[in-house]
């Protein structure tokens, strides 16, 4: 119960730190600032807990990769999309991918209950990618209630993010199981992957995108850094002390705090079928890695 319990609250950090970085004016500033703040935490963790095992450093390395383009299709999604439609589909849609890549490419038989989950999440996501269309046409509403035309690349961003999720999500459970320790794991990983994304971002923004920022949206950033780095390492303490299927889909139901926030902090458009496609997104998940 304590490792579901803590997963389920890294799901709610992980929605607060996404949140954070897409109310940012300057997302690309944000994406950095969230990096500086995991890097400052990583950086010291990693140097006391020492380097994982060296069985864990080719699964460290290739996660390292797949988080870096994982960050720029996450920073593009929430460039085209609201948040409330782009965090539950990049989220909703990960243990979905895992569980019919091992239905088709595996093998594995699905069980009753993973059929059901399967056919919860194909139809809670249909509804999060096109709720709110009315009459054939893609109109939205933003804040100030004029009409917003919905843009296709924001679900086909939002789903190659739960590509990338899914990816990482493999190549860290296996990992820190070969680490030794999910302190060195966490740290190492994020030690390395957190510089390596400011520096892509001063290289594409320059050195300005930081200076440019206020106060206010450097402590924001480096505030979400810090919950980002404790909503991760909690998922990857879990999955030393549970299956990883399990740990995947009940850290997912953070898509309802995700919906709540696009709500209630950006003024999205949600109503009832948006609520209720969040919840059967997480049910659908977690009935997909029943057992």
């Amino acid at each position: 119960m304590t490792v579901a319990l803590a997963v389920i609250f890294a799901g709610v950090l992980h929605a607060t730190w996404n949140a954070i970085v897409k109310g940012a004016p300057d997302r690309w500033a944000s994406f950095a600032l969230v990096g500086f703040g995991e890097a400052l935490v990583a950086v010291p963790l990693g140097l006391a807990a020492g380097p994982p095992d060296r069985a864990a450093w080719p699964w460290l390395a290739a996660s390292v990769v797949v988080h870096t383009v994982y960050m720029g299709l996450l920073l593009a999604a929430y460039q085209l999309g609201d948040f409330s439609q782009v965090y539950p589909l990049a989220r909703g849609s990960a243990p979905l991918l895992v569980a019919v890549l091992a239905a088709v490419a595996l093998g594995e038989r699905l069980s009753w209950t993973q059929d059901a989950g399967v056919a919860a999440v194909c139809g809670g996501l249909g509804v999060l990618a096109f709720a709110g269309r009315r009459g054939g046409g893609t109109a939205d509403l933003t804040e100030g209630g004029a009409a917003r035309e919905r843009d296709p690349r924001a679900v086909a961003a939002a789903l190659l993010t739960g590509v990338s999720i899914a990816s990482y999500t493999l190549l860290d459970g296996v990992g820190v199981r070969h680490a030794g320790g999910s302190l060195s794991y966490t740290s190492w990983m994020f030690g390395i992957q957190a510089p390596l994304t400011v520096a892509i971002v001063l290289a594409v923004r320059g050195r300005t995108v930081l200076t440019r920022q206020d106060r206010p949206a450097v402590l924001r950033g480096l505030a979400g850094g810090l919950i980002s780095m404790a909503s991760y390492g909690i998922v990857l303490w879990a999955q030393t002390r549970g299956a990883l299927a399990s740990v995947a889909a009940l850290r997912e139901t953070g898509v309802i705090s995700g919906a709540v926030i696009g709500a209630v902090f950006f003024s999205e458009r949600l109503g009832p079928r948006r609520i209720a496609a969040a919840c059967v997104v997480a049910a659908g998940v977690v009935l997909i890695t029943a057992h």
